[in-house]
């Protein structure tokens, strides 16, 4: 399917530069409208996920168009590692009271691990695949 020429009023004539600014205030939007309607609302959910959650619904019913915010959230996404750094220092600052938690880490990273084996197991048994030749 050939793709649409864009119109005098279309984001794809404007330039690159322009088209990222524009993509990053339609996130930094949603990203705000989470954030207050979190803390408004007094829901026990981050502003940024539920930001991040009216945004897939937005793209999802058509009132906002990926190429608005596909250049900014690509530019974004090659920077993600250097969105860790200061999390991870933060992480390394307190490793000295982390090994004081040494057990309680040892019981938390257990029981994920047991219960993400337990998950995998069930689901493999629930979703199998029909065998070659017929009904089971």
């Amino acid at each position: 399917m050939p793709e649409p020429v864009p119109g005098p009023w279309s984001s794809r004539s404007l330039p690159p530069a322009l088209r990222f600014v524009l993509g990053l205030g339609v996130l930094l939007a949603f990203a705000a409208l989470g954030q207050a309607l979190a803390a408004g609302l007094r829901l026990p959910l981050p502003g940024s996920v539920l930001g991040m959650a009216l945004l897939w619904g937005a793209l999802g019913v058509g009132a906002v168009r990926l190429h608005w915010v596909a250049p900014a959230a690509d530019g974004l996404l090659s920077v993600l590692g250097l969105l860790f750094v200061p999390a991870t220092t933060g992480v390394v600052d307190y490793l000295a009271a982390g090994a004081q938690w040494g057990l309680w880490l040892l019981v938390m990273v257990s029981g994920l691990l047991l219960g993400a084996g337990v998950a995998g197991l069930l689901a493999a048994r629930l979703v199998r695949p029909d065998p070659p030749g017929g009904a089971p």
